[in-house]
């Protein structure tokens, strides 16, 4: 990424080096990537470029650490004890996390320490017991003279991507189910945002964490592909958008890796004319613009019945024009910049194809203009576009949103369910019997009935569609690392089994 005008000088910024085994350590190219300030363009800091042997290295030290037993042997109790000491180191650590995050993905800060940080120790808390909770099944004989046993076993290596939206806390959500079943981790968080997730590495170190547990490998696409297809990686838990991880699982088919995808997302927020309007609108922008709309869970389409439309959109757009955009390292900010100009470009690209062809903006689609430097966007709304355009198809992954119509319940379904993703909506109504209807016939992974964008460690996330599909979060993100094997013991101690006979000698 090339520098801002600012050119600071080399030496105010770090370089931050890779936790490979538990060492700190540079590339072996020693090539570095410049990351940038998003509220000001200005250097953050420089991270090395992890290459095929760099790779191969982590996941050596990886696959190393898993087959002597230093952590897939230990103890459910160990593993425990072990991820609540991380879980309290990170709270100790709280503020300068929340700090880095802000100055590393332009989060506000108020978003980065009492949400994504807490939610990352909390979730490590939940698996840490959870890690003592894993349990396979025992049985009774099946087949006579035979008991069977289901038995959870950990995959083995496992390759985190995680993306640069939530770094920290996405991280998180991976390492820490993937790490309560046992398995060794190689961890590569996105090339934007990678700093906290090596201040992760280094609490975990000081954590107890074995050696070669948790490796954290930064880069780019380059780095990716080198895990993704790497012989001794089984997993792949990947967290991106729907077109990369087409990509990936085509490069883990050689190999036949299990895959774990949380994908793209374009979340319907359907209000009813008996909704609470003023719950419903406070609902929405904060489901709308949470994180820039850099959110997959993000409400970026409204569909609102026809009686209210109208007096839904002028309470929205007045509380749309209250968002207070700025500098994210104050209290105040509620929304904050792009994480780079390549995304503000990226979602400013949208915005103009869709009043290119016939939508019209009611607030917002413009760079704001007191802002000289960051990647800064203004919240927008737009309506009267067509269901089938790009805007309303397609995910744009920024403070975009686009408002419609519809008229009655079977519409508000089929409507909704009209994209190609399936991880996310919520739907606005008094009458119970119709929220019951409604998110059953919602082809979602999750739907908030009367609220957006809630979740908790104990109930699962994940898609429908091509929103991907295992799920983070909840006992059943703890399964999907984690394999079953079947134990079959013979319970008579007879030599001639009856069966024998069906394949050799006589009845």
């Amino acid at each position: 990424m090339p520098r801002s005008a600012a050119l600071e000088k080399k030496s105010s910024f770090k370089t931050w080096k890779m936790l490979i085994g538990s060492k700190w350590v540079s590339s072996q190219h020693s090539k570095t990537r410049t990351l940038l300030n998003p509220a000001t363009g200005r250097v953050l800091a420089e991270v090395y470029e992890a290459d095929k042997t760099d790779v191969n290295l982590a996941v050596e030290n990886a696959k190393r650490a898993f087959e002597d037993g230093r952590w897939s042997k230990k103890s459910p109790g160990e593993r425990a004890l072990a991820l609540l000491r991380l879980a309290d180191k990170i709270e100790q650590n709280l503020k300068p996390l929340a700090t880095l995050e802000m100055q590393n993905v332009g989060k506000p800060i108020k978003l980065a320490q009492d949400g994504d940080i807490p939610f990352a120790v909390d979730n490590l808390r939940f698996f840490g017991a959870a890690a003592r909770f894993l349990e396979g099944r025992s049985s009774q004989e099946y087949a006579t003279g035979y008991a069977s046993v289901i038995q959870r076993e950990p995959v083995g290596v496992v390759g985190l991507i995680a993306p640069w939206n939530y770094p920290f806390m996405m991280a998180v959500w991976k390492a820490a189910p993937a790490l309560a079943a046992g398995n060794t981790v190689v961890l590569k968080p996105s090339e934007w945002t990678p700093l906290t997730t090596l201040e992760l590495g280094r609490l975990a170190l000081e954590a107890g964490i074995p050696e070669g547990v948790l490796n954290i490998v930064t880069g780019g696409e380059e780095t990716g592909v080198s895990l993704t297809q790497h012989p001794d990686v089984r997993m792949i838990s990947f967290t991106g958008d729907t077109e990369t991880g087409k990509k990936i699982m085509t490069q883990t088919a050689p190999t036949l890796k299990k895959c774990h995808m949380e994908l793209g997302g374009k979340a319907p927020f359907i209000v009813f004319e008996d909704a609470d309007l003023e719950a419903a609108v406070q609902g929405a922008v904060v489901g709308a613009f949470v994180n820039t709309g850099q959110d997959c869970t993000a409400a970026t389409r409204f569909y609102v019945q026809q009686p209210v439309l109208k007096k839904f959109l002028e309470a929205f757009v007045k509380k749309v024009s209250q968002i207070r955009v700025g500098d994210p390292s104050h209290l105040q900010t509620d929304m904050g910049p792009l994480v780079s100009e390549e995304q503000r470009q990226r979602v400013e690209g949208f915005v103009k194809r869709a009043l290119k062809e016939g939508a019209k903006a009611l607030f917002g689609g413009n760079r704001p203009r007191e802002f000289e430097s960051g990647f800064f966007f203004q919240p927008t709304v737009l309506a009267e576009a067509k269901q089938s355009s790009e805007i309303v198809q397609k995910e744009v992954f920024g403070p975009v949103v686009v408002v419609l119509p519809f008229k009655d319940e079977p519409q508000a379904i089929q409507l909704g369910n009209d994209v190609s993703y399936g991880l996310a909506a919520s739907l606005w109504t008094r009458d119970v019997q119709r929220a019951q209807r409604v998110s059953s016939a919602l082809q979602f992974g999750t739907v908030w009935i009367n609220d957006h964008l809630p979740l908790t460690s104990e109930m699962p996330h994940g898609g429908f569609k091509q929103s991907g599909f295992g799920k983070d979060l909840s006992l059943y993100a703890l399964e999907e690392y984690t394999q079953i094997k079947h134990v079959m013991t013979e319970t008579t101690g007879s030599v001639r089994k009856g069966w024998h006979y069906t394949v050799y000698g006589e009845p």
